[in-house]
C-alpha cells in the first residue's frame, strides 16, 4: 500500500473506495465518534436536504441564492458526475485535490481503528474542510435515506425533505410509510422541518410531531403559484411575487425553488436574503444532468431520472417541450432500481430505445433491460428500424442514436448518473 504521506489524490480515492466493501454495522455512532475526535465543529447555520428526488436542484438553488446575498457558502452533494471534487464546493467552486488530500489525511489520523464506509469517510473530510473555511452557511445533501445517513450526525438548523418515493428499497423499506420514517430522521426538535410532498406519509407527520419539530408542509405553510409567465412564493410570513422561472429547466423546478425559499424564510433572522438575491440566485443556479438541454441539433436532454417518481417528472417535462417527430432514448440503470416502473412511465414518450451496459458490477446489463422493454410491450422492430438496440457503453449508444436521429427528432438520455456522465463525456469529445 502507498505510504500515507505520499498518496496522490487518485490513490486516496482508491483507498477510500475499498472501505465501502467492508461489512460493518449501519448507524451514526462510529462516524459520530470520529467527528468528535476531529474537534472541528461547524458553527454556522446548517441546512440538510433529503428526499427521493429534487435534492440536488434544491441544494443548488439554496447555494446560488445565498451566494447572491453575499454569504460564503459550502455545499456538499452526491454522487458526482465527472470528478469527486464536484461533491464539495465553497462559494460555487469545486475544492482542489490538495485541499481534499489534507482532509483525507486528517480523517485517517482521527479514525484510528474505527471502520468507516466510503460515504462516511468523505463526509467527515468535507465537514472538516467546511469548518476550517469560515463559512456563513452550509448545505448538506443527504446521501441515502436520512436517519442513518452520515450527514445526520449534525443537528441541522433547517431540514428539508423534498418528496417521498419508492427507491433504495433494500435499505429504506418497500413502502412510502417505511421510507417516510427514514427520511424524517433528519428532523430536529424545535427546528424547522420542511416537507415538499403534497401527500406525506403518516410516518413522517407522526415522527415530526413526536419529536416536537416545527413542521412546514407544502400547501399548508408555504406554496408556489404558477401564473404562466411568472410564479409567486407564499410562505408563513414572506411572499415573493412575480418571480422569473428558475434557470434549471422543468416544471418541477418551481416546487424545488419553493422548498429553497421556505428554508430561507425559516432562517431569515440569521441569514436575511433580499428580493434581488432571490431573483439573481434562481437565474444563475445550474446543475448538470437535471433536465439539461444541450445546445445544437438534434435536441439532446440529459436527466438522471432513475426511479419511477423521477421518470414521471421527466415524461411530463418531455411532453411540455412541443412537437418532435421521434424521441430516442439512451438508457442505462442499476439492477437495484425499479427499471420496470421507469419503463412503464417512459415508454409512451419514447419511439426508439438505445440501452447500454454500465461499468459497474451492480448495473443492469443492456440485455436485461432489453428483455424488460420487450416484456413491457415495446416491439423490437419499430417504424424506423429497430426500436430496441443494445450497446456496450453510453458513448456507443449515444453515437448510434445521433446517427439515426433526424433533424426533427430529439434524444433523451436518462437513468443512472453513469449513463448521463458517459454521454456528457462523449458529447464533449464530439465537439472538440
Amino acid at each position: 500500500m502507498t505510504p500515507l504521506s505520499s498518496r496522490s489524490f487518485a490513490d486516496w480515492l482508491i483507498y477510500i473506495e475499498s472501505l465501502h466493501m467492508q461489512n460493518i454495522d449501519m448507524g451514526l455512532v462510529r462516524v459520530g465518534d470520529v467527528y468528535q475526535r476531529m474537534s472541528s465543529p461547524l458553527t454556522c447555520p446548517i441546512i440538510t436536504v433529503g428526499g427521493t428526488n429534487g435534492k440536488g436542484s434544491t441544494c443548488t438553488m439554496l447555494e446560488s441564492i445565498l451566494m447572491q446575498a453575499g454569504y460564503r457558502v459550502g455545499l456538499y452533494t452526491s454522487p458526482h458526475i465527472h470528478v469527486f471534487n464536484e461533491r464539495a464546493r465553497v462559494n460555487g467552486e469545486s475544492v482542489s485535490d490538495d485541499v481534499l488530500i489534507r482532509q483525507f489525511e486528517a480523517v485517517e489520523a482521527a479514525r484510528g481503528t474505527t471502520q468507516l464506509t466510503y460515504f462516511e469517510f468523505t463526509t467527515l473530510a468535507v465537514l472538516r474542510l467546511f469548518a476550517e473555511a469560515g463559512l456563513d452557511a452550509v448545505i448538506l445533501e443527504v446521501g441515502l435515506g436520512g436517519r442513518l445517513d452520515a450527514v445526520n450526525m449534525l443537528d441541522a438548523d433547517v431540514a428539508v425533505v423534498t418528496n417521498i418515493g419508492i427507491d433504495h428499497v433494500d435499505y429504506l423499506g418497500d413502502t412510502r410509510e417505511k421510507i417516510g420514517f427514514e427520511k424524517a430522521g433528519i428532523f430536529r426538535a424545535g427546528r424547522a422541518a420542511i416537507c415538499g410532498d403534497l401527500a406525506p406519509p403518516d410516518s413522517l407527520l407522526q415522527h415530526a410531531q413526536a419529536i416536537g419539530a416545527d413542521l412546514w408542509l407544502a400547501g399548508r405553510d408555504f406554496r408556489s403559484v404558477d401564473a404562466g409567465s411568472h410564479w409567486t412564493y407564499i410562505g408563513r410570513q414572506q411572499q415573493r411575487y412575480t418571480l422569473d422561472y428558475p434557470k434549471l429547466q422543468g416544471a418541477n423546478q418551481i416546487q424545488n425553488a419553493s422548498l429553497a425559499l421556505a428554508a430561507l424564510e425559516a432562517l431569515q433572522l440569521r441569514l436575511p436574503v433580499s428580493e434581488q438575491a432571490v431573483r439573481d440566485g434562481l437565474a444563475h443556479a445550474s446543475l448538470p444532468g437535471r433536465f439539461q438541454v444541450l445546445p445544437g441539433q438534434p435536441t439532446v436532454i440529459l436527466d438522471v431520472a432513475h426511479n419511477p417518481h423521477a421518470a414521471a417528472v421527466l415524461a411530463d417535462n418531455l411532453g411540455r417541450m412541443g412537437k418532435y417527430a421521434h424521441t430516442l432514448a439512451v438508457f442505462g440503470a442499476m439492477q437495484d432500481k425499479d427499471i420496470d416502473g421507469v419503463i412503464a412511465l417512459m415508454k409512451g414518450s419514447i419511439d426508439r430505445w438505445y440501452v447500454t451496459d454500465l461499468p459497474l458490477p451492480r448495473a443492469a446489463s443492456a440485455a436485461e433491460i432489453s428483455k424488460k422493454l420487450l416484456a413491457a410491450g415495446v416491439d423490437r422492430q419499430g417504424d424506423a428500424g429497430q426500436s430496441v438496440q443494445s450497446f456496450a457503453s453510453p458513448a456507443q449508444a449515444y453515437s448510434k442514436a445521433l446517427s439515426q436521429a433526424g433533424e426533427n427528432d430529439r434524444i433523451a438520455v436518462f437513468g443512472s448518473f453513469w449513463t448521463v456522465a458517459g454521454v456528457m463525456a462523449a458529447d464533449k469529445a464530439r465537439h472538440q
